[in-house]
């Protein structure tokens, strides 16, 4: 197939019929400046920063820590004014217009909170909290308290994930079946680790495998069945699941999540006419394949940005924040709280809880 590149700046290949659309996704650059304070600067907060400071008119301008000297490397390095030893002087910096917390699954509950009853718009990390409980609460005080709450599942802002939507829309694929979707990775035992530890609400389901059953609820809509199998970790966390899910329609999802191996972490959605190839990391910035049910190749989308995936989530909640929203249509609180009531009966199916549920 001959390459082409259209206005919209992303690759594909030319092909006469069942032509993929072109992404909606406005550009994270084009998103209202925000000032961002971030809870907890680990891994994933620095991946966020770097993406809203190269990709984004937005800033950090605030770090909290229960560590003083952690915060403030994290703020030198990112060329933040201001680091905290801890989260309640964050919440007190009046530059601070939303936060980002990025802390354990463990404390996601506590810190959206602190951050909510403070006024503070609320972006959280996802798995969103521990359990569906912990997330009630939550979206009850924000709409209380009347500030935008989010869960950071940034694969669901993504352009490619924009041409999935409009797919399904059309009815392009036929009736959808099956979605298949993987995340694994493998993870060294230790018992220190954060995905190994109970009290940090650990495991591969909240972590990894949040994903595949995001994109399946995202495809399916409500789930009416969910059944699943397991493997528990050395330290009774859940290490690998097996879960098939279904919705009113009879169309399945077979969804896997492991820390004890590198799975392809790909995604398919298949239908009656058609199917869409999603290439690992699906939930990252992923080239889409849409194939006939003869085999035949029929378009290819391939995402013009690979870097940065996690601005496209702080535009969307610097967009629904400008228009006084407090919620974003593309990650709704209430698909947010059905995904986590999810987790919950898939965890209960693998007998694991945490500790203080």
């Amino acid at each position: 197939m001959s390459q082409t590149l259209p206005a919209d700046g992303h690759e594909r290949d030319a092909s006469p019929a069942g032509v993929l659309p072109a992404p909606r996704t406005p550009s994270p650059r084009d998103a209202p400046g925000l000032r961002w304070g971030v809870i907890a600067p680990g891994g994933i907060a620095a991946s966020f920063t770097q993406a809203l400071h190269t990709h984004t008119q937005q800033r950090v301008v605030a770090v909290g820590s229960r560590d003083a000297r952690r915060a403030r490397v994290f703020a030198d390095r990112f060329g933040i004014a201001a680091s905290y030893g801890s989260y309640a002087e964050l919440l007190d910096d009046s530059r601070v217009d939303i936060v980002y917390v990025a802390s354990p699954h463990s404390a996601h509950f506590a810190h959206a909170m602190q951050a909510i009853q403070a006024g503070r718009h609320v972006l959280v990390e996802k798995a969103f909290t521990r359990n569906a409980r912990e997330a009630e609460l939550l979206i009850e005080a924000a709409r209380q308290r009347g500030v935008f709450l989010m869960e950071a599942m940034w694969t669901r802002f993504l352009p490619h994930i924009d041409v999935v939507r409009q797919v399904l829309a059309s009815g392009m694929l036929g009736e959808v079946q099956t979605v298949v979707a993987d995340h694994g990775q493998f993870m060294v035992p230790d018992a220190a680790h954060r995905l190994y530890a109970p009290e940090l609400a650990g495991g591969a389901l909240l972590d990894l495998g949040v994903y595949p059953v995001s994109f399946a609820s995202m495809v399916l809509g409500p789930f009416t069945s969910i059944t699943a199998v397991g493997t528990k970790a050395f330290t009774g966390v859940d290490g690998q699941a097996s879960i098939v899910v279904t919705n009113e329609a009879g169309a399945h999802g077979v969804l896997t999540t492991t820390l004890f191996a590198r799975t392809p972490t790909t995604a398919s959605v298949s239908g009656t006419l058609a199917r869409l190839e999603i290439e690992g990391e699906f939930y990252a910035p992923a080239t889409v394949r849409l194939v006939s049910r003869e085999r035949e190749l029929l378009d290819t989308f391939v995402p013009a940005q690979r870097d940065g995936g996690l601005c496209y989530e702080a535009a969307e909640a610097a967009r629904c924040v400008a228009a006084g929203r407090l919620e974003s249509e593309l990650m709704p609180l209430a698909e947010t709280l059905r995904i986590m009531r999810a987790l919950d009966e898939i965890r209960s199916g693998l007998g694991v809880a945490f500790p203080g549920e």
